[in-house]
């Protein structure tokens, strides 16, 4: 901590005091130094951080020390040890399936009871950044249902999935819509894990594997990083197997509707009305709304079973970007303590989660003449709220429901946190469902 610079730097050796004048060391948060030994060698590193909660920086190290081994100085924090060596383990990450990694290995050790936990917090956010950093030719929805049904098997859960046109059979009329134009049929997987004794937890995730806008076509700059519009279920994937693996006693089901919403003769145009699983009928403002389309068939469904908990992840606006910005990830709920309660551990993790109001007059925006809904706001305002109350349609008043709308990607790196898909709000929320679901 800068603060405590001038106090730490006089309890060092007249040699350490040297090395870090000679180099003109400047101690910044971020700023990190290797510290020789009496005979030259590597002996310490230094770095610099805001305070105990600034887990994060210690990020950067992996890909800035030589190759060798590690260890943390002594600490009395156990859970600061934990994030750091989270931290750590996060910036280590590559995205190698492309290109092979050329970066030395600079590895922390880690005292043997704390590596299970950690291991599986760092085993699901690869995931989670693999899946999202996979371009569309390797993820379709096929692809993406994979990782559902691999998680499942390792975990001994039950999965099934419904596939192209049984969907309109088994009534999924908006996930099959919005999905039939590709040549990877769309489908819908459906998890189920945990003793039925123990209370109702859902999950969804928008799995758009790519999204080109459909007949509202986005530009060419927009259309590039669409590979990420499953972020969604790629964090929702994430936190089912945290669930798992860490044994929370919840009844757990996790629900993913995969398609890709390309443009081609079959494709769905502004102008439809389409059927939903609800029974509401919604008129296609905008095909490149898509998002919340499948949604609604998966919430309405999650909702049947009056879970005591749904929640549901998505890269669903720009306008929620727009608000909070790509490294914050936006929530609604109309839950006061559940809202206190996500912030609260948000603060904890350091994963930023921020309240957006669920305004309720904004539903006259979504007004039809021609179907009970609108894909599309007839506004330019508000984006994420009109989305979200889109979404509200399709869920009975008495359910408890979260949702989160979020960029799932780093648009620069900082330590820890690579440029390129990311696991957003996951830490948060595991944090208080471990916290009210403690065994």
């Amino acid at each position: 901590m800068p603060e405590l610079w001038s106090a730490w730097l006089a309890e060092q050796t007249k040699a350490t005091q040297q090395w870090l004048q000679s180099i003109n060391f400047i101690a910044k948060p971020g700023s990190y130094s290797l510290l020789p030994g009496s005979t030259g060698q590597l002996q310490q590193i230094l770095l610099i951080v805001n305070d105990d909660a600034d887990f994060w920086t210690f990020g950067l190290l992996p890909n800035v020390l030589p190759a060798g081994h590690y260890h943390i100085a002594a600490s009395d924090k156990p859970k600061l040890l934990e994030q750091i060596a989270l931290a750590w383990g996060l910036g280590a990450y590559e995205f190698t399936r492309y290109k092979k990694s050329s970066r030395p290995l600079a590895q922390l050790f880690i005292a043997k009871k704390h590596r299970s936990q950690l291991m599986i917090k760092l085993e699901a956010i690869y995931r989670v950044r693999n899946l999202i950093n996979t371009p569309a030719d390797d993820m379709d929805p096929a692809e993406l249902v994979e990782n559902v049904f691999e998680i499942g098997k390792k975990y001994h859960a039950t999965v099934t999935q419904i596939v192209g046109t049984d969907l309109l059979t088994a009534n999924y009329p908006a996930i099959y819509t919005v999905g039939k134009a590709s040549c990877h049929e769309p489908r819908l997987v459906d998890l189920r894990w945990g003793d039925s004794k123990h209370p109702k937890l859902t999950l969804v995730g928008k799995g758009v594997c790519f999204d080109s806008g459909g007949y509202n076509l986005k530009s060419s700059g927009n259309m590039l990083a669409m590979k990420k519009d499953m972020g969604g279920a790629a964090n929702a994937i994430g936190l089912a197997e945290m669930i798992m693996a860490h044994q929370l006693p919840v009844c757990l089901r996790l629900l993913i509707p995969a398609v890709e919403n390309l443009v081609s003769g079959n494709a769905y145009k502004p102008g439809d009305i389409i059927q939903t699983r609800h029974g509401l009928t919604v008129e296609v403002g905008n095909t490149d709304a898509e998002g919340r389309l499948i949604l609604a068939d998966a919430l309405c469904e999650a909702d049947s079973e009056s879970p005591e908990l749904l929640i549901d992840f998505a890269t669903l606006t720009g306008a929620a970007r727009g608000a909070v910005g790509t490294e914050i990830s936006a929530f609604f709920t109309d839950q006061e303590p559940l809202a206190l309660d996500i912030m609260q551990h948000g603060l904890q993790e350091q994963d930023p989660v921020w309240r957006l109001p669920l305004y309720k007059p904004y539903q006259k925006l979504l007004d039809s003449k021609f179907a009970d809904l609108n894909n599309c706001g007839c506004s330019p305002f508000a984006g994420a709220i009109v989305a979200t109350l889109f979404l509200r349609s399709f869920i009975s008043e008495e359910t408890t429901w979260l949702h989160f709308d979020f960029n799932a990607y780093n648009v620069t790196t900082r330590p820890g946190r690579p440029e390129g898909g990311e696991a957003m709000a996951i830490l948060a929320v595991f944090s208080y469902l471990a916290s009210r679901y403690a065994a």
